[in-house]
């Protein structure tokens, strides 16, 4: 199998890897990397000085594509928004809320209140999956 040959083929395959298990174009710049060693390939036979040319070009292709994709940022609950208990909480014991939608355990930070099924809070706060709220009549 001839060297520029070899080099559409590593193309091809990491452009397929690329469509079906997507990394965010790494393999994608990977892939026009071994698309352009294909053809200087044709000029150079080396295949040691191909290597070296598709790490380098791949190495640049990957830096020069993180200036153009945005970067992701970790899902934050917001300060303070509203939720409403699911069940009664007593005070002191974990309950349940909605919020955005979601089902999510909640615990007042008022250890002395208690707060009725079916009424507005606020979240303040998590603590790890634990939403921390407090009624919405006792922050007025």
């Amino acid at each position: 199998m001839s060297l520029p040959l070899f080099w559409l083929m590593v193309g091809a395959v990491l452009f397929l890897m690329e469509l079906f298990l997507p990394t965010a174009f790494i393999e994608a710049t990977l892939g026009v990397s071994a698309l352009v060693v294909a053809g200087v390939a044709l000029i150079v036979p080396n295949f040691t000085i191909q290597v070296a040319l598709w790490m380098v070009l791949s190495v640049l292709a990957n830096w020069a594509l993180q200036r153009f994709v945005q970067k992701r940022t970790p899902y934050t609950l917001a300060d303070s928004t509203e939720a409403r208990t699911l069940t009664a909480i007593a005070p002191g014991q974990p309950g349940r809320v909605l919020y955005e939608g979601n089902s999510w355990q909640a615990r007042c930070e008022d250890r002395d209140a208690a707060i009725g099924a079916d009424e507005p809070v606020i979240v303040i706060g998590r603590q790890g999956n634990t939403l921390l709220i407090m009624p919405e009549h006792s922050l007025h």
